[in-house]
């Protein structure tokens, strides 16, 4: 049995082993989940897998003491495996929606909570997001390479079933059309998509003649449902393209087929096969015929098929979604901000690994154009209850400045703007407290989104940087924590 609650590393339980012998392990804590930089230069990141992170969290505790036995051994640990078996987590979580768009520093999951509770969900809880986010990031920038349907292939290149069912459906999310995955479309009820591999038609006999029997067999044993045919076994166009016309047309099936038909290319130079087989059907008769293309696809090839005006209705990607594979490690991390009322940060040397501290909100700045409607502007994370929260909440006047050069910053007018928070409570005293969206759900919220953001922000390659800063009193905190802390530093002797 996988209990991914327990998907950890062992030095959360010896953490905690601390905090329940040292009285701490009720302290009331909170922790961030965020990432410092988005991969491959993107200027954003898509939120996939809160749903997931839920369901964890309920499985915690659901454990006997024998099963903890295992990695904390010994009659020192007995009380303490005694109190993990029946420990629940019992704390509040607010988190971004899936398929929300989120930019580096800002909270994506907030966790509320006993301190012993909320640490040992660290792993977990990155396991689950840093792999969704990773491949939803990734079908944002493929499926923003084109207007055409795109398909998510890769079930075969991911990391083990668990990470093939969930990549899919974070894929989906950002954009994807559809999936290969069954599991993926029985979970979620998002159906599944498929054509046929190249052993089919091998299978047949391996000559011209048995790729025509393999094409005709499939149309037989697949009637009144999409049809699509593999022809790059032998040759695209000698012999592919051409057993594929014949096959349909033996079979009736022409433009007037209600459920869709047409051929794929999986090897060669797309763009000039394509343009040939489209000329082919065309002087055939096969107008309505539509060409899929697959073949180690990413947002860089698509991009330059359409460059070239390649005659592709439609795309298959396979590893480069389902592995995030240029940028296979997504960095979300999980850091203590606040414990017991007391904002609280990790300082490092690295400028880039320093943390915002406190009980933090984003909120999403929008102005309305008569023209384009309503636009993104600015996100803003402030410390919960300070004054720009309170001005934000009353629609005042209020200016924002850059973290890092205080002489850069935008006003918005009274009455110029509206609001949202991005994080929303979705579970409270240990239970969800928020309605579960479908697939689909999803997919439209980010669809939406992502076009409230202008054509610049949205580009792959030297996007235009959205702004996204902090409240000045949350700036005042961060730089008052440091400025104690060096000096402490600066004074400290043994």
């Amino acid at each position: 049995m996988l209990n991914n609650a327990y998907c950890s590393d062992k030095y959360q339980y010896t953490m905690g082993k601390s905090f329940y012998d040292c009285g701490m392990k009720d302290k009331t804590a909170i922790f961030n989940l965020f990432y410092r930089k988005a991969p491959e230069n993107n200027n954003w990141a898509v939120a996939s897998g809160i749903d997931e992170v839920l369901e964890m969290v309920e499985n915690l505790g659901s454990m006997p003491p024998e099963f903890f036995s295992r990695f904390l051994p010994g009659p020192e640990y007995a009380e303490f495996r005694e109190y993990l078996s029946g420990m629940k987590f019992t704390g509040n979580i607010y988190a971004v929606r899936e398929g929300e768009i989120v930019f580096p520093s800002q909270p994506v999951v907030i966790v509320e909570g006993p301190l012993i509770e909320a640490q040992v969900l660290e792993t977990p809880m990155l396991c689950i997001m840093n792999h969704q986010m990773a491949v939803a990031t990734k079908a944002s920038r493929v499926c923003r390479a084109t207007n055409k349907p795109v398909s998510e292939f890769g079930s075969r290149r991911a990391h083990g079933p668990w990470a093939a069912t969930y990549g899919a459906k974070a894929a989906i999310i950002a954009g994807c059309s559809n999936t290969s995955n069954i599991l993926t479309g029985v979970m979620f009820d998002c159906g599944s998509t498929g054509t046929m591999a190249h052993s089919y038609v091998t299978s047949f006999g391996c000559s011209v003649e048995g790729e025509h029997k393999a094409f005709d067999s499939y149309i037989k044993t697949h009637r009144d449902e999409p049809l699509i045919l593999l022809i790059d076994t032998y040759d695209s166009l000698k012999c592919g393209i051409l057993n594929a016309m014949r096959a349909y047309r033996e079979n009736g099936i022409d433009d007037s087929y209600p459920y869709g038909y047409g051929i794929r290319l999986d090897s060669g130079d797309l763009a000039y096969l394509s343009c040939e087989c489209r000329r082919i059907l065309d002087e055939n008769g096969f107008r309505k015929c539509r060409i899929f293309a697959t073949n180690s696809l990413d947002e860089y090839i698509i991009s330059d098929l359409e460059r070239q005006g390649a005659c592709i209705d439609s795309y298959g990607v396979g590893d480069a979604i389902a592995t995030s594979k240029a940028s296979p490690c997504f960095g979300n991390v999980y850091k203590l901000v606040q414990i017991d009322g007391q904002p609280v940060l990790k300082r490092s040397e690295d400028k880039a690994k320093l943390i915002n501290p406190g009980f933090q909100i984003t909120y999403r700045i929008t102005k309305h154009d008569p023209e384009k409607g309503d636009i993104y502007k600015a996100d803003v994370t402030c410390l919960r209850g300070d004054t720009l929260t309170r001005k934000i909440g009353n629609g005042e006047t209020f200016t924002i400045c850059d973290e890092n050069d205080r002489y850069k910053f935008k006003t918005f007018e009274e009455g110029s703007y509206s609001a949202k928070p991005l994080q929303e409570k979705v579970m409270e005293g240990g239970k969800r407290c928020v309605p579960v969206h479908s697939l689909s759900e999803k997919k439209a919220y980010y669809e939406d989104t992502l076009h409230h953001f202008s054509p610049s922000e949205r580009r792959l390659i030297n996007p235009h940087y959205y702004k996204v800063d902090i409240s000045d009193q949350l700036y005042d905190l961060k730089m008052g924590i440091i400025n104690r802390l060096v000096s402490e530093i600066n004074n400290f002797s043994l």
